[in-house]
């Protein structure tokens, strides 16, 4: 049954293409196909199986919690408070108010885990200083576009969440592994924004002065959402509790911060619940229609086969890595980064854990994939966030600045994907 497998593979890419939500996408070819199969119960009895796995998982909890965590601190203002404290520690290097965006977006990523939230809010922040101090367009643009992407990397990220439920591997692993390619993805965005002001001087002037007493105060304003991050984080590599006990505390520790810097009135705690159910209500429609559509292609064999057909020809695990990376980066650059996830998860993943891969560190190099895929054009979302944010700045423009950024990221991928140790070491010493 190969070939209803992939017929059902295209049929939901060709769904996703024409822009039908992603969840409706993979229910309706999972729904289709095992109904063609099997018949009208089977499928019913399949469906009503995996929509009470879906709504009644006490794992898939973490994904409402780690979202109104996020929301509660963004709300706080957290967001203008982080890229001033990183401004402090920058902003005097020749752009320093860029690395001080990559940075601050890798800060509010760490309570955020969502990548085109990161980008919208500190494109808020961040773009009307740069552009304030002369800073070029392009590399304003690209700044807060490739910082962005560090929302789904830096954990708590929603996307680790999903791959991990829907893989059954350990979240807490996840999050310890995507600490250094994190923090590498970091470097890398600093290193892209050296090269640029090295080769276009005029495109970062240097900043103005600070004061120590200016400092201080900005440090002083950051450090309780720093030790929420520590708290949540630390209690799940330390075992004291799990990623879903440590997202009912985040939101807990969200919501006084919050309150505490009289942020949140009652009209403000409304749009932060309304916010929190929507995008929820949208991330377990998510899941069900994922689970759905893998019910469907474990049925066909699809995976079993391309295993077979890669072990029949002899191919190195490695060679299959990096063609796996092209079909990621070729996608990527054309759809949206969760659609990609979900859509070739049933076929890939039995495939790399059949060659002796660790699902952890395939998991990071999704994500990773998923980071290049938001700023790749044509169809990278954070460049269009951008574009929300900065309408006079063309898309053009941001694209442009964009590439040295992309050469950062394909340089973090080959690192990873030839030496698994550099994901895998934190995960091991924390969880042996």
């Amino acid at each position: 049954m190969i070939l209803p497998g992939l017929l059902g593979f295209l049929a939901a890419l060709g769904l996703i293409f024409i822009r039908v939500p992603i969840g409706i996408s993979l229910a309706v070819v999972g729904f289709g196909g095992f109904y063609v199969l099997k018949g009208l119960t089977p499928a019913l009895s399949m469906m009503a199986i995996a929509a009470k796995d879906s709504s009644m998982s006490y794992a898939l909890s973490v994904i409402p919690l780690f979202v109104l965590m996020g929301n509660l601190i963004a709300a706080a203002g957290i967001s203008s408070d982080l890229f001033r404290a990183a401004q402090m520690l920058m902003g005097r290097l020749r752009g320093g108010l860029a690395m001080a965006t990559v940075l601050s977006c890798g800060g509010f990523a760490a309570v955020c885990g969502s990548s085109v939230a990161t980008a919208y809010t500190m494109g808020k922040v961040s773009l009307p200083s740069m552009r304030r101090f002369g800073y070029a367009d392009s590399l304003a643009t690209a700044s807060v576009a490739a910082g962005g992407t560090l929302g789904i990397i830096i954990p708590p990220s929603v996307i680790m969440v999903i791959y991990g439920i829907a893989t059954e591997t350990h979240i807490g692993k996840l999050f310890a592994a995507g600490l250094i390619p994190g923090v590498l993805g970091i470097l890398g965005y600093f290193a892209a924004i050296r090269w640029t002001v090295w080769r276009h001087p005029a495109s970062a002037p240097l900043a103005d002065p600070t004061t120590q007493e200016d400092r201080k105060d900005a440090y002083r304003r950051v450090w309780p959402v720093l030790l929420l991050f520590g708290v949540v984080l630390g209690g799940i590599y330390s075992g004291l509790f799990t990623a879903t006990e440590a997202a009912g505390v985040g939101a807990t520790g969200g919501f006084l911060f919050a309150l505490f810097r009289g942020r949140l009135g009652f009209a403000q705690f409304y749009k932060v619940f309304l916010s929190t159910l929507e995008t929820s209500a949208v991330m377990f429609a998510i899941v069900l229609g994922a689970n759905i559509f893998g019910e469907f292609m474990n049925m066909t064999g699809l995976d079993s086969a391309v295993l077979q057909l890669v072990k029949g020809n002899d191919l190195q695990p490695i060679t299959v890595i990096f063609i796996i990376i092209g079909i990621y980066i070729v996608l990527g650059a054309l759809m949206e980064e969760l659609s990609m996830i979900l859509l070739t998860l049933p076929v890939f993943f039995p495939l790399v854990v059949g060659l002796g891969y660790d699902p952890v560190w395939f998991g990071i190099l999704i994500v990773v994939l998923c980071q290049v895929g938001l700023i790749a054009p044509p169809i990278g979302m954070n460049l269009f966030v951008i574009k929300a944010v900065a309408p006079d700045v063309s898309l053009a423009t941001t694209i442009k600045g964009i590439s040295p950024f992309i050469a950062a990221d394909v340089f973090r991928i080959a690192l990873l994907a030839l030496f698994p140790v550099v994901t895998l070491v934190l995960p091991n010493l924390m969880f042996p």
